[in-house]
């Protein structure tokens, strides 16, 4: 399975912000990278150079490489709505990130490993695809002989999130994905209309 397995501070401190979750690296060095870090003087960005930055850091911070993520934003501009929203909706809907959101696991990553390792059902179901799209409805659980794992226990006692799109429950291991998330319930700092401008070029 494809994925980013590169330096994660480095492209943390290049957007300025933990996209990849906690990061103790990030928070000693929260300046761009580079000899000169914070001290190099940057010229003006040009109009593709920003809207380059906001695909790759959408990119990065759902896991999802560039074939995958061209992808979603063809299969969002042929959907009804407003096309830089959907393609965050579709970003949101994959089951890695149901499963981080849930709390099952302390990062997307860590979430796509549960997914593949065959510790995750879909209505009942094991799914292993971690770019599975779920809809409106789906319940998402931990495998009963999975409820036990220490990294599991630990990722869902740390968690305090919760939006309002998703549910769970701590005795039953299990949460439903209620809807789509409204642009406005989505977290994530990403300016979506940068990346339709880029690929619409």
């Amino acid at each position: 399975m494809a994925r980013y397995t590169g330096p994660k501070t480095k492209v943390a401190r290049k957007f300025g912000e933990a996209i990849f979750g906690d990061d103790k690296s990030f928070e000693k060095r929260n300046y761009p990278p580079g000899q000169h870090g914070n001290a190099r003087k940057r010229g003006k960005k040009s109009e593709y150079a920003i809207q380059l930055e906001a695909k790759q850091k959408a990119k990065y911070t759902y896991g999802i490489l560039e074939r995958q993520f061209r992808g979603l934003f063809k299969k969002a501009r042929a959907a009804q709505g407003i096309t830089g929203e959907v393609l965050l909706q579709l970003c949101e809907s994959r089951l890695d990130n149901v499963v981080y959101r849930m709390g099952i696991a302390p990062s997307r990553s860590g979430a796509r490993q549960l997914v593949s390792h065959r510790h995750i059902t879909v209505n009942g179901e094991l799914v292993n695809i971690p770019s599975y799209q779920l809809k409106a409805g789906d319940v998402v659980a931990v495998r009963e002989k999975s409820k036990s794992l220490d990294v599991i226990e630990r990722s869902l006692a740390n968690s305090s999130n919760v939006y309002e799109w998703i549910t769970w429950n701590d005795d039953t291991k299990q949460g439903t994905y209620v809807s789509v998330p409204a642009r406005i319930q989505i977290p994530e700092n990403i300016n979506e209309q940068f990346i339709v401008e880029l690929y619409s070029k």
